[in-house]
């Protein structure tokens, strides 16, 4: 650990000092712009994180600089935990006149994702049993996710208000982890199974066509790092359960509707320099019943990570453990202050330094099948009884700070450091290295 921060803090140094030479105004980027690199990161959750990755920029005649005319994202990766990465992504403002329209091909393979349990506070987390000891990894399931998404954005006349409409498949696959480590299938996704927590219809996964509706509210003066500005995301979505007709139970549906609200807020605080950005947000079911392989989806309208499960970890609520809660409904909210300690030209490219002291905080607010989990202590089996706590769900709370590297404000490399505030959603320090704030 005092290596990785030892090599964050001295690349910060040699990036600043590299600065002072290099003037601070920058020049508008014109034509393609684009850099491959190896996907090279590292998360507390997934391990460490190999492949490749190209983000390309498309910035025109640069008369809308720092927007782009057109982005493009393609990884091929995988993680050391066993987890890998396929995905594509296209955005664009420009392509079709008035429509922002945006599209994402994404293979996730999960054959070691976390899973602790739902409604917070209310499951018994043990730190000895988040690894995998003696041929048991009682905290990993398998989740696999295979999504293809589409989404157009108008505006409404001309003001600051527009709509957002978009479809998306997502095929779910689940199950007991896969490691050639784990011979104990002892876990607690089997044990949720076994007691009807998780019904039986819904062990394995699923198949739904998602749409989505809504409006937006945007006056930010950048989307990818604003200074100042407001910007509102309310909409609705939803599945009809009719692409599982191959289940046993074949009358068992799953048809739901969610809503989704995510209010930012950006100040400035000192011109060019520092910058308070505050991001609350909502997600819960109104209607139907949501299978519990979508809780921990995270729907935004424009995925700025590839990953948005939640809620804990690096999306959300950083220096908790990944997906320490899930429920039928939850709020969070994330805080931070944005220093661009540097602003420099190298490479014919514009950079930014810049470090975010920050602060997030979440709960379940509306539980998921809490009333199986009091079951929990007429089990006779000591480890099963010991499953459901009995406390009441509360905030869950963790704080940190980041370094981020930005480059013609639009390609952000981020290494943040988090630890949650209770030793219940994890112990020692989140990590992770990736792209882009997390709001």
């Amino acid at each position: 650990m005092k290596k990785i921060i030892a090599c964050l803090l001295c690349s910060a140094a040699v990036l600043s000092a590299a600065a002072q030479g290099n003037g601070k105004g920058e020049i508008a980027k014109t034509g393609l712009n684009f850099g491959p690199l190896p996907a090279v990161g590292y998360s507390s959750d997934l391990g460490w994180h190999y492949g490749a990755l190209t983000d390309i920029f498309w910035y025109g005649d640069g008369s809308v600089y720092p927007d782009y005319m057109w982005k493009a994202n393609v990884e091929a990766s995988w993680y050391s935990k066993g987890n890998s990465v396929y995905h594509a992504f296209f955005d664009s403002k420009y392509l079709i006149p008035g429509i922002r329209v945006s599209a994402d091909l994404t293979y996730l393979g999960n054959k070691t994702t976390s899973f602790y349990g739902f409604n917070g506070a209310a499951s018994y987390y043990n730190k000895e049993w988040d690894k995998i000891t003696d041929g048991r990894g009682f905290y990993l399931m398998r989740r696999d996710v295979f999504r293809i998404e589409l989404t157009a954005q108008g505006k409404i006349g001309q003001s600051n208000w527009g709509w957002v409409a978009g479809t998306a498949y997502n095929h779910y696959r689940t199950g007991a982890a896969e490691n050639k480590d784990i011979t104990d299938d002892t876990s607690l996704y089997n044990i949720y199974v076994q007691t009807g927590v998780i019904p039986e219809q819904e062990k394995n996964g699923g198949r739904h066509l998602e749409f989505k509706a809504g409006v937006v509210y945007d006056t930010r003066d950048h989307e990818n790092n604003p200074s100042r500005g407001s910007n509102l995301e309310l909409f609705v979505y939803g599945s009809p359960d009719f692409l599982n007709g191959d289940r046993a139970d074949k009358n068992y549906k799953n048809h739901y509707l969610k809503m989704a609200v995510h209010y930012k807020q950006f100040f400035t605080l000192v011109q060019d320099r520092l910058v308070f950005g505050g991001h609350l947000a909502y997600q819960g079911l109104l209607a139907g019943k949501a299978p519990f392989y979508t809780l921990q989806t995270i729907q935004p309208i424009n995925r700025k990570n590839i990953i948005t499960d939640g809620l804990g970890s690096t999306n959300t609520i950083r220096g908790t453990v990944a997906n320490r809660l899930q429920g039928e409904s939850y709020a969070w909210a994330n805080f931070e202050l944005r220093w661009s300690f540097a602003r420099f030209r190298m490479w014919n490219q514009n950079f930014i330094l810049a470090t975010n002291p920050f602060f997030d905080m979440g709960m379940v607010v509306r539980p998921y099948h809490l009333d199986e989990m009091k079951q929990f202590h007429n089990i006779n089996s000591a480890l099963v009884s010991s499953l459901y706590t009995g406390e009441n769900e509360k905030l869950h709370m963790g704080a940190g700070a980041g370094l981020h590297i930005i480059m013609n404000q639009n390609f952000n490399i981020n290494f943040e450091l988090g630890k949650c505030l209770d030793k219940n959603d994890g112990e020692g320090l989140g990590i992770n290295i990736g792209l882009n704030y997390i709001f």
